[in-house]
């Protein structure tokens, strides 16, 4: 036997005793002996589509469309454990699929960028964690996130590079507040110190979950500040409408989500602090 199959052999032996001692089951439907089950994978294989028309606190005073974001599931039914589970239950195990997933959006958001994003370098930005989000998960699982959707990007034909641009402050956790709580919380973003000059490149921001879109705003607030133009947003899961919830919750499936991935159209307005290849639509 070669060592490479020794090795594997050795792996899988580990595994199984290691499923003995503590029981593996797919998060999203509780089957047994599944990390995550086809049936739950298959929720993150759909087409990417924009959310951002669900999410209040990405709409502008200054009368420019909403920051575009690209979801790739909701963040509903089996989805929602999955994700839970990965964040806050120490199933790191479900990182490769995730990160799979991940890789796919940046692919197929890649198109959407229109020329903007293939010449000008797009930095791929992630939504911060806190200090001790880190330190109960083990990583930054969102800084690996925009690794997977900068090389989906790159994949596209986009110069993208994953840039952990911004820092947080003195903002806690998200993780259990409310639509105000999260408003109030999300204004501690600033830039790294030391990092790129952000008037240098485009910007994507990537985060696991959208719920209210306060967080979005605040690290595209932060980076707009400081010249550096945000086209849009990436994340896992975007919380659904109250009634797609509850169809989920129930297990019933109506009207799908939208599948396009549309472009992002130009316009000839420019604002403070943004250039035009900025400006959403």
């Amino acid at each position: 036997m070669a060592a490479g199959q020794a090795w594997a052999a050795l792996a899988a032996v580990a595994r199984d005793a290691a499923r003995l001692v503590v029981p593996v089951e797919c998060p999203g439907c509780g089957a047994p002996d599944e990390v995550l089950c086809g049936t739950c994978a298959a929720g993150l294989a759909g087409p990417v589509f924009r959310c951002e028309h669900r999410v209040p606190r990405l709409d502008r005073m200054d009368g420019l469309a909403s920051l575009p974001v690209w979801a790739v599931a909701d963040y509903a039914g089996p989805l929602r454990g999955v994700v839970v589970a990965w964040k806050d239950r120490g199933r790191q195990d479900l990182t490769a699929a995730l990160a799979a997933a991940a890789e796919r959006a940046g692919r197929q958001v890649g198109a959407a960028l229109g020329p903007a994003g293939r010449t000008i370098p797009v930095r791929v930005v992630p939504v911060p964690t806190t200090a001790a989000a880190r330190r109960r998960r083990g990583a930054d699982l969102v800084a690996g996130l925009a690794g997977s959707v900068s090389r989906g990007l790159h994949a596209a034909g986009v110069p993208a590079r994953a840039a952990s641009a911004l820092r947080r402050g003195s903002a806690a956790d998200q993780v259990g507040l409310g639509a105000r709580a999260r408003g109030r919380n999300a204004t501690g973003f600033v830039l790294r110190r030391g990092g790129a000059d952000p008037r240098g490149a485009l910007h994507v921001l990537v985060d696991d979950v959208v719920t209210t879109g306060a967080t979005l705003a605040a690290c595209c607030r932060a980076l707009e500040r400081a010249g550096g133009p945000v086209l849009g947003a990436v994340v896992l899961a975007a919380t659904p409408p109250p009634g797609r919830a509850a169809d989920a919750a129930a297990g019933v499936v109506r009207d799908a989500a939208p599948t396009s991935v549309e472009p992002i159209r130009g316009d000839t307005r420019e604002t403070p602090g943004r250039s035009r290849h900025g400006v959403r639509g």
